[in-house]
C-alpha cells in the first residue's frame, strides 16, 4: 500500500477528508498524539453526470489506517450532509458518537435502517455547555441556530489550544424553537485565547445578516389570509423543524388541518415530536388518506420534493402520479426553501409542470436562510478572536469570501488557511503550515454497492447515455473464418433499428470483410479480433453519424 505523504511534525493536526470543495459531505479530523477526534461525517447527492450513483460518502481510508487512535465522533446537527455518511462509516469505523438530543434521534432513526449497526454503536447526547473528554481533547457543545433544532458549535481544546468549529450556524436572536444562539461563551472562549475558527462560509458573499426564521410568520399569515379559498401545499426541506413549526402554527391559526407527505418529512416530524422540539396541537395532524374528509380550503399539505427530486412527493404530485394527492386550479404551491446550486433546473421544471395544472405557485420570499452571512460572520471573529483562521463548509468561492472578511478584521493572510480536502495543517500557537496530504474525497453508493463503481464506470455509462452500444457477435471456427461465418451486430441508442437494415447490413459485411483478412494472414487470435471489431465499427459509426458508440465484441469458437 503507498504510504501518505505525511511529513512529521509536532502539534495539533487539522484533516479536512471531506466538504471543502463542495456544499455536503462534511467531515474533518483533529489529531494529537495518539488521539483523533471526528467532527460530522456527512454526504452528499450525486452529480447530473454521475448516472446511477444514489450517494456520495467520504473516504475513510486515514480513519481506518489509524483505527486506534480514533476516539468518536462529535456531530454539530442533523442534516444529511453532516449525518448522511454514518450508516456507511460505522461498518469499518465503529467509534462513539456524541451529538445533542434531536441530532441523536436523527441518527438513531438513520441507523435503525442499516443492519444492526444501531446496537453495535456507543451514543452519549450531550447538552450545551457539557463537555466530553475523548483521548487528549476536550470537546464542548455551544447553542447555535440553524435551520434544525439543536445545532451546535464546538470548542475543541487540545494541548495545542482551543480550536472553535461554528458548524452550521447564524446568529437568530427570535428563533421559533429554543434559546438563541450563545454569543457569551463564544465571548469568553475569546478571553481565554483561541488557536483558530473553523467558521461556515456558506453566505460569506451576502452582506448583511441573515433574517430571523420568526419573520416567515408574518410571510405565511400573509400567505395564508390571501388564499382563504384554496388548498395550501407547502414543500420544505424535511428537517427544516422550524419551517415546520412556523407552517403548522399558521394553519392552526387558519383554522386548517395539517397533512404530511414525503416518507423523509414524516420520520423527522415524528422523532422532533417525541422529543418535545416540534409543538403540534390536539386534532390538526390527519393523514394524507383522511385529507379527502375535509373541506380543500381547511386544509394544508407539508410535503418534500423542494428541490425537484424527482421521486419526491411534489414532483410526483406535479407530474400527476401521486396516488392520493391531485393537483390543479383551486391550489396553492408555496417552494419554502431556494435551489440548492445545481437544481434550480430541477426546481423550474416542476414550478412549470405545477402552473400547466392550473395551480397558483409562490416560489419567492418564503424561504429565510439558516446560515450567516457576513455581519454575523464578523461578529464571531470580533468575539473569539482566533490566531488562524480556516474557512469551511462551502466551495471555493466561499472559502475565500470569509478569506477575505477573516483579512479585513486584521487576521494576516499567511494566518488564513483555505484547505483542500486531505491536507493536513500542523498548527501551534507558534507556527502552522500544511505538512503533507492522505487519501480524501467520495466514494459512489449505488444501490447496495459502496466504493466498488470508480470514474471508468461513470464514464463508461456516460459514453452509454450520450453515443449508446453496438453488440457485435461473431461464431468462428479457430481455423477458418469466411463470409458464411454467423456475425450479427446489434444496437441500443445509437440507430432506429427498423429504419437501419441497410446501415447494419453494410457495418455487417466490412467486419466480416476485415476479419476475414485477419484469418488470410494468420493473425486470427481473439484479442486481435476484438480488437479489430472495436476499430472497424468505430470507424465505421464515426463515418456514417460522428457518433462514438460503445463497441463489445463478442466471439464464439465452434
Amino acid at each position: 500500500m503507498k504510504k501518505e505523504n505525511v511529513k512529521t511534525a509536532d502539534g495539533l493536526k487539522i484533516i479536512p477528508l471531506g466538504g471543502l470543495e463542495q456544499i455536503g459531505m462534511n467531515i474533518t479530523a483533529f489529531e494529537y498524539g495518539d488521539s483523533i477526534i471526528v467532527v460530522d461525517c456527512g454526504l452528499a447527492f450525486p452529480e447530473g453526470d454521475m448516472l446511477g450513483i444514489d450517494l456520495v460518502i467520504p473516504d475513510v481510508t486515514y480513519l481506518k489506517e489509524n483505527i486506534d487512535k480514533v476516539k468518536g465522533f462529535v456531530i454539530t446537527h442533523g442534516h444529511e450532509d453532516h449525518i448522511g455518511g454514518l450508516p456507511y462509516v460505522l461498518r469499518e469505523v465503529n467509534v462513539p458518537i456524541y451529538a445533542t438530543k434531536l441530532t441523536m434521534g436523527i441518527i438513531e432513526k438513520k441507523l435503525s435502517e442499516t443492519e444492526d449497526i444501531l446496537k453495535k454503536v456507543r451514543r452519549k447526547v450531550i447538552k450545551f455547555g457539557q463537555s466530553v473528554n475523548l483521548g487528549d481533547f476536550r470537546v464542548e457543545f455551544i447553542k447555535t441556530n440553524h435551520s434544525i433544532v439543536d445545532a451546535a458549535a464546538l470548542a475543541i481544546f487540545s494541548p495545542a489550544g482551543i480550536v472553535v468549529h461554528t458548524g452550521d450556524f447564524k446568529v437568530d436572536y427570535t428563533p421559533v424553537y429554543g434559546d438563541s444562539i450563545d454569543l457569551d461563551r463564544f465571548a469568553e472562549l475569546g478571553k481565554k485565547g483561541v488557536l483558530a475558527l473553523m467558521c461556515d462560509s456558506t453566505n460569506a458573499e451576502r452582506p448583511g445578516y441573515s433574517p430571523s426564521e420568526r419573520t416567515l410568520e408574518h410571510t405565511f399569515d400573509t400567505i395564508f389570509g390571501e388564499h382563504r379559498n384554496t388548498r395550501i401545499i407547502i414543500a420544505t426541506f424535511a428537517s427544516n423543524v422550524d419551517r415546520v413549526q412556523t407552517i403548522i402554527n399558521a394553519a392552526c391559526k387558519f383554522d386548517r388541518k395539517v397533512a404530511v407527505e414525503g416518507r423523509s418529512m414524516v420520520s423527522t416530524m415524528d422523532i422532533a415530536s417525541e422529543l418535545n422540539r416540534l409543538s403540534i396541537p390536539d386534532n390538526t395532524l390527519v393523514s394524507i388518506d383522511e385529507i379527502k374528509n375535509y373541506p380543500a380550503e381547511k386544509t394544508v399539505i407539508i410535503t418534500t420534493g423542494s428541490q425537484g427530486e424527482s421521486m419526491a412527493a411534489l414532483s410526483r404530485m406535479a407530474a400527476g402520479t401521486h396516488r392520493k394527492v391531485t393537483v390543479g386550479a383551486g391550489d396553492t404551491v408555496i417552494f419554502s426553501s431556494n435551489p440548492i446550486p445545481g437544481n434550480e433546473k430541477a426546481v423550474t421544471k416542476i414550478i412549470n409542470e405545477l402552473l400547466f395544472k392550473g395551480a397558483d405557485v409562490i416560489f419567492q420570499d418564503a424561504h429565510v436562510s439558516g446560515h450567516a452571512c457576513q455581519e454575523e460572520i464578523k461578529l464571531i471573529y470580533s468575539l473569539v478572536h482566533p490566531k488562524y483562521s480556516i474557512p469551511v463548509h462551502g466551495e471555493y468561492k466561499h472559502l475565500t469570501a470569509q478569506a477575505r472578511i477573516a483579512h479585513e478584521l486584521g487576521i494576516p493572510k499567511e494566518n488564513i488557511f483555505i484547505l483542500r480536502s486531505g491536507d493536513i495543517l500542523n498548527i501551534s500557537e507558534d507556527h502552522a503550515e500544511i505538512t503533507g496530504h492522505v487519501a480524501a474525497g467520495g466514494l459512489y453508493v449505488d444501490g447496495l454497492g459502496v466504493g466498488d463503481i470508480g470514474n471508468s464506470v461513470i464514464k463508461d455509462r456516460q459514453r452509454l447515455s450520450e453515443d449508446g452500444i453496438v453488440v457485435a457477435t461473431m461464431v468462428v471456427d479457430s481455423f477458418f473464418f469466411n463470409d458464411t461465418a454467423t456475425t450479427e451486430i446489434y444496437t441500443r441508442g445509437v440507430v432506429f433499428v427498423k429504419e437501419s437494415e441497410e446501415l447494419l447490413d453494410e457495418a455487417t459485411r466490412i467486419l466480416t470483410e476485415s476479419v476475414t483478412a485477419l484469418y488470410d494472414r494468420g493473425e486470427a487470435d481473439w484479442g486481435r479480433i476484438k480488437g479489430v471489431c472495436r476499430d472497424v465499427l468505430s470507424d465505421f459509426f464515426w463515418k456514417k453519424y460522428k457518433r462514438r458508440p460503445m463497441i463489445l465484441a463478442i466471439i464464439m469458437d465452434v
